[in-house]
């Protein structure tokens, strides 16, 4: 199982290797960008959990990617360690006053930047309720981004979305299966929303099977189409070819030796501050989430039973 989601960013593709190589060595999930501006891209895509930041970039500094980063509210909680060659202490106290979590020099000991980045990843899981799986805020978080919304006058809305059919899915191809589909879940969440939203849009996961977004987009309903249209197209790779072909799966039945479950579905329901006037975020949540159970987007039918 995964350890958490790094993002290295270092123009120096030996140091860059080396980083990947050994940090995925120790069961983390390991990307690289060589640019500032490939940093950007691939945060808005897949939150990492840790981001080791060089400062000397070709095309941007360290500390201007940390600055986009901290002021940009789907990014702010990301722990950030510094990585540079420079070892004064002006340069440490202004990374540190961007809100870079740590600092370390280079030539550096690995296994002391191993220990930096596993309590980083720590602290932050502790400090900021960040889902181990998906790598996205939990519970606290959303709800601090939404009191901060409810306090402005910029428009937004509230998607709330379900994946139906992840429990029985689990039955059959296990725990360690599940948590994939919730990794493909964030990453697909982060690429519509690099396509259709915003900067400024946040996304979330409050529950096992339960995600939302908060989208400054224009219009939601094309955001909502497009994630049903996504996820409906992808997580049939999730399935062996026999179940994809027959369009459901056999969950063994205490009572009745298996049952037929369908193929997992996304349901999606949304609010918006141009329809209503909300006075409190349980009203968001709450109205966002009667909105996905009237059957938008397609909830599962029943489970059919069989017997043997």
């Amino acid at each position: 199982m995964s350890k958490g989601r790094i993002l290295v960013v270092e123009d120096d593709s030996d140091i860059a290797n080396m980083l990947k190589i050994y940090f995925a060595g120790q069961q983390y999930e390991v990307q690289v960008a060589p640019r500032g501006g490939d940093a950007m891209t691939l945060t808005r895509k897949q939150l990492p959990e840790l981001i080791i930041l060089d400062i000397m970039l070709p095309d941007m500094n360290g500390y201007d990617v940390c600055r986009q980063l901290r002021t940009t509210s789907r990014t702010s909680h990301i722990p950030i360690i510094f990585l540079t060659q420079k070892d004064e202490r002006s340069d440490k106290i202004a990374g540190l006053e961007l809100g870079a979590d740590d600092y370390i020099t280079k030539p550096f000991d690995i296994e002391e930047l191993k220990l930096r980045v596993q309590n980083a990843i720590t602290a932050a899981r502790r400090t900021t309720n960040t889902d181990p799986k998906s790598g996205l805020p939990t519970g606290r978080l959303i709800e601090d981004h939404l009191r901060g919304l409810m306090r402005s006058e910029m428009p937004w809305s509230y998607i709330d979305m379900k994946i139906n059919g992840l429990d029985p899915f689990s039955e059959v191809y296990g725990f360690v299966a599940a948590d994939e589909v919730l990794r493909f879940m964030a990453l697909m969440m982060g690429e519509v929303v690099e396509e259709l939203g915003t900067v400024e849009d946040f996304m979330g996961h409050p529950g096992r099977d339960n995600f939302v977004i908060i989208t400054h987009a224009e219009d939601a309903e094309v955001v909502k189409a497009r994630l049903v249209e996504r996820f409906d197209e992808d997580v049939k790779q999730h399935y062996s070819f026999i179940d994809r072909e027959r369009g459901y799966i056999l969950v063994p039945d205490s009572m009745n030796g298996e049952r037929q479950e369908p193929l997992m579905t996304l349901s999606v329901g949304s609010v918006s501050t141009t329809q209503y006037q909300f006075s409190d975020i349980r009203e968001v949540t709450e109205l966002a989430a009667e909105d996905r159970r009237r059957g938008v987007s397609g909830d599962a039918p029943p489970p059919i039973l069989t017997a043997w």
